[in-house]
């Protein structure tokens, strides 16, 4: 009797792991579900809005595109001041050696995993940034952003990375509501590594069932 009820432990731990490989894998390689937290997206993503994240297309291009919505690993320091910026090197800070081996795990199977943030792809690696007269440029041409709300302007937020060339391997992000959000004007380039995957679908509220744009 003892004999078998070690059996049946053992296979429910097996299927256990079972069950969280596969977990792993499809959040690794296909994606995963997110709740938009904050408003930061506004007037494009809501407070509370659930959204499909997929890692396809981030797996195969390697870069996001221009205007994709994407997720990311947050940055360790979310404003990074005008004495300690560098820029010369306009990245966003990451503590690499912060996460032990059952917090990698841990993110690694989870859902939801490390803090993360959503912000809209603005810069590609080589492109040049300029946030400046109330707008944002890039390559020394005045962004159309249609998909911000009408008078929306975009200044500085007293960041320090405002005037960037992105570097290689990295993306220059902003959020789309831009008084509030915190983004690479404060934290400079994100590094591709660092991005989970491109938000795609919005499955909640349903009355906003849809593509996300």
């Amino acid at each position: 009797m003892e004999s078998k009820k070690r059996k049946e432990l053992m296979e429910w731990l097996i299927c256990i792991l079972i069950a969280l490989i596969i977990v792993a894998i499809i959040k690794a390689f296909i994606g995963f579900p997110t709740v938009v937290s904050g408003a930061s997206m506004d007037s494009t993503l809501k407070d509370g809005q659930r959204l499909w994240v997929s890692r396809i297309g981030i797996e195969i291009n390697k870069y996001p595109k221009k205007n994709d919505i994407i997720t990311f690993e947050a940055p360790a320091e979310k404003a990074i001041t005008k004495v300690n910026a560098d820029l010369n090197n306009p990245v966003a800070i990451y503590n690499e050696n912060g996460k032990g081996f059952f917090e990698k795990l841990i993110s690694a199977i989870s859902l939801f995993g490390e803090t993360s943030y959503i912000k809209r792809v603005i810069g590609l690696p080589g492109d040049h940034v300029e946030i400046k007269d109330n707008s944002v440029y890039v390559n020394g041409q005045k962004l159309e952003e249609n998909y911000l709300d009408p008078g929306t302007i975009t200044t500085s937020k007293n960041g320090c990375f405002t005037d960037v060339v992105v570097p290689d391997g990295y993306v220059y992000v902003l959020g789309d509501h831009r008084d509030v959000s915190g983004d690479s004007r404060l934290f400079g380039c994100i590094p591709i590594d660092k991005i989970e995957g491109k938000a795609v679908f919005r499955f909640w509220p349903l009355n906003k069932w849809g593509s996300v744009k």
